[in-house]
This record gives structure tokens, sequence and C-alpha cells, in this order.
């Protein structure tokens, strides 16, 4: 069975700061369909992927997300 990466989900708040929200083992097919979505979801929020990047000194992919705010309709 072939292990998975850990991952980090980063936060951008709205005044620019970051806070770790999530932190777990993905499969590498989990990781591999990064390339094709732009959204995901934890913890039943929807968040848009920003960018992500290599951290090899954890070793660990680290991921910048954003809450999506949907409008609520009247």
């Amino acid at each position: 069975m072939e292990k998975g990466m850990n991952v980090h989900l980063l936060l951008k708040l709205p005044g620019g700061e970051m806070r770790k929200i999530d932190e777990r083992e993905w499969s590498s097919d989990m990781l591999a369909a990064l390339n094709h979505v732009n959204y995901i979801t934890v913890g039943g929020v929807e968040y848009e992927t920003l960018e992500g990047r290599l951290n090899v000194d954890l070793p660990a992919v680290e991921l910048l997300i954003a809450e999506v705010r949907h409008a609520k309709i009247l």
C-alpha cells in the first residue's frame, strides 16, 4: 500500500493572517485530485484553494485556503 503525505490546511483570515485549521494524511489519489479542483470541504465548510507549497523540512504539503461565503437569497 502506498503511503500518503501529511497535508496542513492554512486558512487565510480577512486581515491577512494565517491559521492552521487541519492536519491529516492524504492519499496519493487525494493529492492528485488537487490538479482538478479549486474547492474543498472540511467539516462541512467549503474553502477555495488559493495556493500550495511543499515544505520539505516537515515533510508536508501546505495548502492556503479561504472560506467561501455564500450569499443568502432573500
